[in-house]
């Protein structure tokens, strides 16, 4: 039964398997608006700076971020670094850190300390292997020679190929699919091999921030209403128009081995405003529900999808159960109820203090209201 031609709807509370919680004032603010979008379950990811390369770290900050908002499980990450070594893995183990985030060096936010050879990591993998770890990959090359942020996802694709070859039995999540080859390649794997998609890849393409990456570029500002909106630039970043239509029919297709990770990224409004330099990262988590039910309206009203395609078990799965499988997570306690329209995204979202501000995805916008049950 079609379930978004209706004006409300009850779902189990999402899981969110990539977020950006940041530290600070500003791991503060956006912790406290996790179940403003209908979750609570989250995966963290460990790129703060410095990064959460150890199990002290790691545990110290899910200490601080319960204590901020107690109702949410935090699924806690390692930061794949030269530093570590298999021992280390089996004490994470032991300590009950989900996996290893691995982001190749100065792709992305916070990046710097990242990966240049992944053989030299082998030894890792097979220990994450033999300890039943998670590994996640930023899909990613670089961007240098031939290589530009719209090819550096499908360039990436052979190393997950022969990662998985070579670790048949590790776990992996390619993580935010953004292109039709990399939804196939998840699809060619295993069933070790699972990809996420984020709730803003399922929104946008390319032409939503080209412009604002220009900004960046060539050190210019916004002054055109017309110019690609900053909010919107991420890494990876948003693709073509078949890309976007191949995520939306992968996030509906009830394949268990896509799920649902927003990868929201907070950044401060200034950084994301101009100058020398843009900053990459789309802030979707007080609307993280909602949003993709957005999309998937949005994309039944342009003819990508048919809303009968869009049942109850789907929306579940592809917000959930999927996930919370793999991750092996507790099934929710709670549900989520939904109300088409009711609700405008903010315009900004301040801290305490008033130091920091952060502009949500689609800002002004409507979208759905959501109560806790």
């Amino acid at each position: 039964m079609a379930v978004l031609s209706g004006q409300e709807l009850r779902l189990p509370a999402s899981a969110d398997f990539h977020v950006h919680l940041r530290d600070g004032d500003m791991m503060e603010t956006v912790t406290k608006t996790i179940r403003k979008g209908g979750v609570d379950t989250v995966y963290v990811m460990p790129n703060l700076v410095p990064p959460v390369t150890t199990v002290e770290h790691a545990l110290d900050y899910k200490r601080r971020l319960e204590s901020i908002e107690p109702n949410v499980t935090f699924l806690m990450s390692l930061y794949l670094h030269e530093s570590m070594t298999p021992q280390a893995i089996v004490n994470a183990k032991k300590a009950g850190i989900i996996g290893v985030k691995s982001y190749p060096a100065g792709v992305t936010t916070n990046s710097s300390s990242g990966v240049v050879d992944y053989t030299s990591f082998y030894p890792i993998f097979e220990a994450m292997q033999e300890q039943d770890l998670i590994l996640n990959l930023h899909g990613e090359v670089p961007s240098k020679g031939d290589v530009t942020v719209l090819s550096a996802e499908e360039r990436f694709l052979p190393t997950l190929f022969e990662i998985h070859q070579k670790f048949p039995r590790l776990r992996i999540v390619l993580e935010h699919c953004t292109t039709a080859a990399a939804v196939e390649a998840v699809k060619k794997c295993g069933p070790a091999v699972v990809g996420t998609i984020t709730a803003h890849h399922l929104s946008i393409i390319v032409d939503d921030w080209v412009s604002s990456d220009m900004v960046r570029i060539f050190y210019i500002r916004l002054t055109s209403s017309q110019a690609g909106d900053p909010y919107c630039f991420c890494k990876p970043v948003a693709k073509t128009p078949a890309d976007r239509d191949a995520l939306l029919r992968a996030a509906v297709s009830g394949n268990p081995k896509i799920f649902f990770g927003s990868d929201s990224a907070p950044h401060p409004a200034t950084s994301k405003r101009g100058g020398d330099k843009i900053a990459a990262g789309v802030f979707t988590q007080p609307y993280a529900t909602q949003t993709v039910l957005d999309a998937l309206e949005q994309a039944c009203k342009s003819g990508v999808l048919r809303i009968e395609e869009i049942t109850q078990e789907i929306l579940e799965g592809f917000l959930s159960a999927f996930g919370r499988a793999f991750y092996r997570a507790e099934n929710p306690r709670e549900s989520i109820t939904l109300k088409k329209q009711h609700d405008q995204i903010i315009d900004v979202l301040a801290s305490a203090s008033g130091d920091i501000e952060v502009v949500p995805f689609r800002r002004g916008q409507k979208t759905w209201s959501l109560t806790w049950s």
